[in-house]
């Protein structure tokens, strides 16, 4: 009897073990990447606990949910021409200035993959004066009148937020404004509360 306890013991400890071993195992992700490089260069796509406020993964969400919307416009996509589309400035109308933010990084962000994924419907075209400033600095002969492609819309955008104890809401309008008409062909709103 005390054999077979033994025994009974033994398989047990046994079988625990190796189901210990197997969990390790599966557990343990293998990855390319050394730890170390992992720690010191983390995802954009990831949120940082250490950090608070907006984060590059904001930055990215709102990109990639903005240009969804914008590439799938009716009215982009029955045009029977490519758009011509120039980027304006985000306008910050921001309260907390405890987290400098430069917002124009979000529309950067949405300029980037509106011109990857917009091939064909979108051409982005450079503002004027900065296309003029280049022109005079880089070119040999500046013409006189240097011609353009003319953008039928530009591409802006509002941030306001709404600064709480813990928290900041943040809310970034996104519009694509008719140069010719003034009308507001399209706008997208991105949504995001933050800890403080």
């Amino acid at each position: 009897m005390f054999k077979q306890l033994a025994m009974k013991r033994l398989s047990w400890f046994a079988v625990a073990g190796l189901a210990g071993f197997l969990g390790l195992s599966a557990g343990c992700e293998h990855s390319d990447k050394p730890h170390d490089y992992g720690q010191a260069r983390p995802s954009v796509d990831d949120l940082d606990y250490r950090d608070a406020g907006l984060q590059s993964r904001d930055v990215n969400d709102a990109a990639n949910r903005v240009a969804a919307s914008l590439l799938a416009t009716p009215e982009l996509n029955a045009s029977t021409k490519q758009w011509v589309v120039v980027l304006d400035t985000m306008e910050d109308h921001t309260r907390d200035h405890m987290f400098m933010t430069d917002f124009d990084i979000f529309l950067q962000a949405l300029k980037a993959r509106v011109a990857e994924q917009g091939r064909g419907r979108v051409t982005l075209v450079l503002n004027r004066d900065k296309l003029y400033h280049l022109r005079e600095k880089e070119l040999d002969s500046n013409p006189a009148a240097p011609s353009r492609l003319q953008p039928d819309f530009a591409l802006t955008g509002v941030v306001r937020d709404m600064p709480r104890q813990g928290t900041i809401y943040y809310l970034m309008d996104f519009k694509l404004a008719n140069l010719h008409t003034g009308i507001e062909q399209w706008s997208k709103s991105f949504e995001v509360k933050v800890a403080r």
